[in-house]
């Protein structure tokens, strides 16, 4: 336990060029008490003390604007930095040395079961307001920008930007990317699109049912 209160703070200390001091982060430090809170919950969770574990969870929630569902997976020195709006689902991992900045979610898209949420890497940091929706996994060392809407898998040592997050840089090496700040698409409305397309599909072919019956 204190080795990793020790290591949380140290992540802290190294990331955060405004802290002055170990105590200032202990005492002030919305990030740590959520993360300090997580891992007391994720205590109780993996023992099947469920209704304890969430109540731990959602108390630091209401307190910090931190949600860590006690069931995710949490490496060594995960540093939240500043930290509001931050969500963190039941199923996601992330690996040691990550960085998470404010607004960024780690959820899901309503239509897996199981592993539903994603997983990162070591040494990955995600920009704020960043959301990465999805069951796959953001590579080592990889970055997601400010905003980016992450749909697919992040291979490591990647920089990914954008709505849907596309690959920018791998390796060092700058790809080109098509960014149309003005004409930006839209996931949810392709989804519903593909669900457009599909009902008329399913309604073509019921008529054509109907009439084999009357005929």
């Amino acid at each position: 336990m204190f080795r990793q209160m020790k290591e949380d703070i140290d992540a802290v200390m190294e990331r955060d060029p405004a802290v002055r001091s170990r105590l200032e982060v202990i005492l002030f430090y919305p990030s740590f008490k959520a993360i300090r809170a997580y891992r007391r919950a994720r205590w109780w969770y993996s023992r099947r003390f469920y209704l304890t574990a969430r109540c731990i969870s959602q108390n630091a929630a209401r307190k910090t604007g931190i949600e860590i569902h006690p069931g995710a997976t949490i490496g060594r020195k995960l540093f939240i930095d500043h930290g509001s709006g931050v969500v963190i689902g039941e199923t996601a991992v992330i690996g040691d040395n990550c960085t998470l900045y404010q607004g960024v979610t780690l959820g899901g898209t309503g239509k897996d079961v199981g592993k539903r949420h994603p997983t990162l890497g070591n040494n990955v940091m995600v920009g704020s307001g960043a959301k990465v929706l999805g069951p796959f996994r953001v590579g080592d060392n990889a970055k997601i920008a400010a905003n980016a809407v992450v749909l697919q898998e992040i291979p490591p040592n990647s920089t990914a930007v954008g709505i849907p997050a596309r690959i920018a840089m791998r390796d060092g090496v700058k790809i080109e990317v098509d960014l149309d700040q003005i004409n930006i698409p839209d996931p949810v409305r392709k989804e519903i699109d593909a669900l457009r397309d599909e009902l008329w599909q399913l309604r073509e072919l019921l008529e054509v049912k109907q009439n084999e019956r009357a005929n």
